[in-house]
């Protein structure tokens, strides 16, 4: 079972940086799976390690893009970025620390995110871009 599907709002129009969020959900489902099968704690902790990784280091390279061209959007966009990482980090160390894991705390975090950061944000920066 996935954890997120891909959905048509989730498009900013630009088909590399459509395909790079496809692949980050790719990622984030791939990991969900482990967990569905019964990962251990740190396997758990692993994927959603390689997840936040993963989406930071988009975000590294959006907000690299976003100073080079001045945009005047950059201070919001960035700050979503932060709540973001600060979200998945608190999920992760739930998990580290508590061994809790809460599917849908993470499901509901990634789908409002993905809906509202890309319709917003990312739509306004990679129509300018």
């Amino acid at each position: 079972m996935k954890l997120l599907g891909w959905k048509p709002e989730f498009s900013v129009g630009n088909a590399a940086v459509d395909h790079e969020h496809r692949e980050l959900i790719d990622l984030i489902n791939n990991v969900h799976a482990g967990i569905s099968e019964g990962a251990g704690r740190d396997q758990l902790v692993s994927g959603l390690g390689e997840i936040y990784a993963q989406i930071a280091a988009h975000f590294a390279l959006e907000e690299k893009m976003m100073r080079n061209a001045d945009y005047v959007g950059y201070a919001p966009h960035k700050d979503d970025h932060e709540s973001l990482l600060d979200q998945l980090t608190e999920i992760i160390d739930a998990v580290e620390l508590e061994g809790r894991y809460d599917e849908h705390a993470l499901s509901s975090v990634l789908n409002a995110w993905f809906s509202e950061h890309f319709r917003t944000h990312d739509a306004k920066l990679h129509g300018r871009l």
